[in-house]
């Protein structure tokens, strides 16, 4: 048995295609969330330029729109969101290793993994903080 978050890297990429920072929520890295949902909105803010926002929700206002971002934004916006999918990976990889033999606790009653987040075993129920109570 091995002490696992269990965070789907893939889910969180797919996430981080949607918005870049979303895939870095799901992982509960909040302050990485919002480095990348600052760095796409002020990009977006300084690279993209009025004539490229849609006035109307057509697809020919899209299109129009579309057409006029500039390459550099375009490229931009799409390396943003590329560093977020491997970051959003590489952190879920990371959580995902196993925890050192150091690090791992089992419980002293029933010999099965504990939760560190948790003052109880989760399969016996047994308390195990080992902190004094007043």
């Amino acid at each position: 048995m091995s002490a696992r978050t269990d965070k789907r890297p893939w889910l969180a990429v797919l996430l981080a295609v949607v918005y870049p920072g979303l895939g870095h929520i799901y992982l509960r890295e909040w302050l990485r969330a919002l480095v990348w949902f600052f760095l796409v909105v002020t990009s977006s803010t300084l690279l993209i330029p009025e004539a490229a926002v849609p006035e109307t929700l057509s697809v020919e206002a899209f299109v129009a729109a579309a057409e006029a971002i500039p390459p550099e934004a375009g490229i931009a916006l799409v390396s943003i969101t590329a560093f977020s999918m491997a970051d959003a990976y590489w952190v879920a990889k990371r959580r995902n290793e196993v925890t050192p033999a150091e690090e791992r606790t089992t419980c002293p009653n029933c010999g099965e993994d504990l939760d560190p987040d948790l003052e109880f075993c989760h399969w016996c129920t047994e308390r195990t903080d080992t902190r004094e109570t007043e």
